[in-house]
């Protein structure tokens, strides 16, 4: 049996009774790192040290955080080190706040075990994100995983998502992003540890999503440097409590200053896109 209070969700839950709606993407480009983060150190202790300040500098402000494992992967083993430690590091301090791995995994139901064993037992992070185009029976490893979160692809953030997401299929001749939103909260969710991914940048497709998933939690990206609109996500986005959104924002935040005050500069974004948030809640 699962103990409520370790559950993703029930984390999460604490975290919004207090305000925290904001998740910092922990996407660190050594290229891009200020330099007091670099000099004197190795790839990986910069990498690590970057991510720790802002942690430290954010931790009170935020309701997750959203490491993007491709920034870690593209720098081998040691980028992968350096993702361990920093998620090793956010759990021993700050308990509290849940990592969400977004790895956007995704395979047959044989291969998905390797996956959850990476991410879940070895990472030890609190959720992560997944396609949903190989279906229930193949995610079922992720599903069955009660305390972590599965957050699912519905309406992603990018220009050309309506490639194949706005799609009509079915019967009702709806959008793809609807059915998958649909499915998710209706039959995959049997564990309660179900969320979905719709953009920022797609405000109409969001208050429809919500519209259809109900009180299900909804992790939006695209606030910040991709241009969503902060209150028309707020309104479009958030549930019947005034909860249920994870509003991610990375470049605008962690590289809001390139210099020696780079965890400060983020805290005050962070601070920032909370109060407004806080601002259009009902």
């Amino acid at each position: 049996m699962i103990q409520e209070s370790t559950t993703f969700l029930s984390r999460l839950e604490q975290r919004w009774q207090q305000g925290h709606f904001v998740c910092v993407g922990l996407d660190p480009e050594y290229e891009r790192l200020p330099a007091v983060a670099r000099e004197g150190r190795t790839l990986e202790d910069a990498l690590i040290f970057f991510a720790c300040e802002l942690i430290d500098a954010t931790a009170d402000l935020v309701c997750a955080y959203k490491p993007n494992s491709a920034f870690y992967e593209a720098y081998g083993d040691v980028g992968l080190r350096a993702l361990a430690k920093i998620i090793s590091y956010c759990k021993t301090t700050y308990p509290e706040i849940p990592i969400i791995l977004d790895a956007k995994r995704a395979d047959i139901g044989n291969t998905n075990l390797g996956y959850v064993k990476s991410s879940f037992d070895l990472l030890q992070a609190d959720a992560i994100t997944v396609h949903p185009y190989l279906g229930k029976e193949a995610l079922d490893p992720f599903l069955k995983r009660q305390d972590k979160g599965i957050i699912v692809l519905a309406k992603t953030s990018n220009p050309g998502s309506g490639e194949f997401q706005d799609l009509l299929v079915g019967e009702q001749k709806e959008p793809l992003y609807q059915v998958v939103a649909r499915n998710v909260a209706r039959y995959w969710n049997n564990n309660g540890n179900c969320a979905l991914v719709v953009g920022a940048t797609y405000p109409a497709e969001l208050k429809r999503v919500r519209e259809i998933v109900g009180d299900l939690p909804l992790l939006i990206p695209g606030i910040g440097a991709q241009g969503g609109d902060v209150a028309a996500t707020v309104k479009a986005g958030q549930d019947s409590r005034g909860w249920g959104m994870i509003i991610n924002s990375s470049r605008a935040i962690i590289y809001a200053s390139g210099s020696a005050d780079f965890a400060q500069a983020a805290r005050n974004a962070t601070s920032s896109l909370r109060t407004e948030i806080n601002q259009h809640r009902n």
